[in-house]
């Protein structure tokens, strides 16, 4: 069975910025439709390469676009990623995968160098799990909660494109170079 590639998640902070996503999702072969609730009442949409958008401006839209997400269908959601809303619209959102934030170009695989993006904090998360601290460990260190730091990483995991921690580590690693 081959592997379908994980639905675009993106939160934007404009109707603009999601113009310019969906365009690219359309050149790409996905289908949007305005709105976050799915007409297929089959539960997994993933092969239907369908891409759902529209504005989070309350807690069940957030569920809404969340849902989609997780049944494979694409999500570009337009709010502002550091309110309250929005944050808690990324961390759901990244417990699927990685979330890109903004119109930028899909990925940081290859001339972009996702560190200069990372905000200190996570920085300094991602240099204590490098040296082999839990993350646990690694926030109170920093003098964050554990959710504040799931958090950023979350963040660093969606900004390097990669699934798993130990990956947004090896890939900071790689980018950040010699210490």
């Amino acid at each position: 069975m081959t592997r379908q590639p994980d639905a675009p998640r993106h939160v934007v902070a404009s109707p603009g910025d999601a113009d310019t996503v969906i365009r690219r999702l359309i050149r790409d072969g996905w289908v949007a439709r305005d709105g976050f609730a799915l007409p297929d009442p089959a539960w997994d949409v993933t092969g239907n390469r369908l891409v759902l958008h529209g504005r989070i401006t309350d807690a069940e839209t957030l569920q809404l676009a969340v849902l989609a997400a997780a049944r494979g269908a694409g999500v570009v959601a337009i709010c502002d990623a550091e309110s309250m809303l929005g944050r808690a619209l990324v961390d759901d959102l990244s417990r699927l995968g990685p979330v890109r934030q903004g119109a930028t170009p899909e990925a940081n695989d290859g001339g972009g160098n996702a560190v200069a993006d990372l905000v200190p904090e996570q920085r300094a998360l991602l240099d204590r799990l490098a040296a082999g601290d839990t993350i646990a460990a690694a926030a109170a260190a920093e003098f964050l909660s554990l959710r504040t730091a799931n958090r950023r990483i979350a963040e660093a995991r969606a900004l390097f494109g990669v699934r798993t921690t130990r990956e947004a580590v090896l890939a900071y690693l790689r980018q950040r170079g010699p210490n």
